[in-house]
């Protein structure tokens, strides 16, 4: 009797995984002042500035968590990491993503890791990630709030799901005289007030009363942290080394995936290519 196409498919894809066990792994995180990435094998993360080249003529391919220059990013990361991995088999990498860059971002992301020759591409939403390396309980409402260099993202998880997310294009790089720790303290609490607003469950005001957690540099500006948490009249939660969360949070998805491959949704036209956490 012949097997139905979808699930020779299936198991074709599942027979992959095994050998893909053996090969290298790759956690990813482009942020728009600093890349992070962790590989098999490393006990290290690599923390370098996002830029295309080394030098005077240096550009930023990454802004304000959108990729504006695909093919520097490619340059950047085959500069960083294309004498680090074994040619004898293909990695499978995972990539965080912000919250809200949507199809667009993620499909510029592939673009640029494609040389990097991956297995497969997963994505997981920058929120995500951090929970997971905070060890926080999923099963419960959780508002994460990542405040970077160049951008701060608020999003509420429900069962690790985004149900809600707002971002600012303001972060820590954006602090002197003229944008004092105030102005980001504002705009989280104006997006922490407008997901209130518009929840009509009871979902995000648990997760504030248990206590967001707080990522990227800005957990580590004591003027930010003490302000806000007046601010929100709620107990923030800073995420140990706050700045590298979300890659070792990739970081401890990417195991998982060698681990469980069956946990992994398919999605679509780009069951292929790439997988999505």
């Amino acid at each position: 009797m012949t097997t139905p196409p979808s699930r020779s498919v299936a198991a074709a894809r599942h027979r992959s995984w095994p050998w893909c066990q053996r090969c290298s792994g790759i956690a990813l995180d482009l942020g728009s002042a600093r890349t992070r990435v962790w590989t098999s094998g490393r006990r290290t993360i690599l923390d370098v500035p996002t830029i295309t080249l080394p030098g005077a003529h240096a550009t930023c391919p990454v802004q304000r968590g959108a990729i504006v220059d695909t093919p520097g990013t490619a340059r950047m990361l085959d500069r960083l990491l294309g004498h680090r991995l074994p040619r004898a088999c293909r990695p499978l990498l995972i990539l965080t993503t912000p919250v809200l860059g949507g199809v667009a971002y993620r499909a510029e992301a592939r673009t640029a890791v494609e040389v990097l020759r991956p297995r497969a591409v997963l994505t997981v939403p920058t929120a995500r990630a951090v929970a997971v390396a905070a060890g926080a309980d999923l099963g419960r409402p959780l508002l994460v709030v990542d405040i970077g260099a160049h951008l701060t993202e608020v999003t509420l998880l429900v069962d690790g799901a985004v149900t809600d997310a707002r971002c600012t294009a303001l972060g820590t790089s954006d602090l002197d005289s003229h944008t004092p720790p105030a102005r980001i303290i504002d705009a989280v609490a104006v997006m922490v007030s407008g997901m209130l607003d518009q929840d009509h469950t009871s979902q995000m005001l648990d997760a504030l009363r248990r206590g967001p957690l707080l990522a990227g540099g800005g957990a580590l500006e004591p003027d930010i942290t003490g302000h806000l948490t007046d601010r929100l009249q709620a107990s923030l939660h800073p995420v140990l080394a706050p700045h590298t969360a979300a890659v070792r949070g990739a970081a401890r998805l990417l195991q998982a995936a060698h681990a469980h491959p069956s946990a992994i949704a398919v999605t679509g036209a780009d069951a292929d290519a790439a997988h999505y956490l």
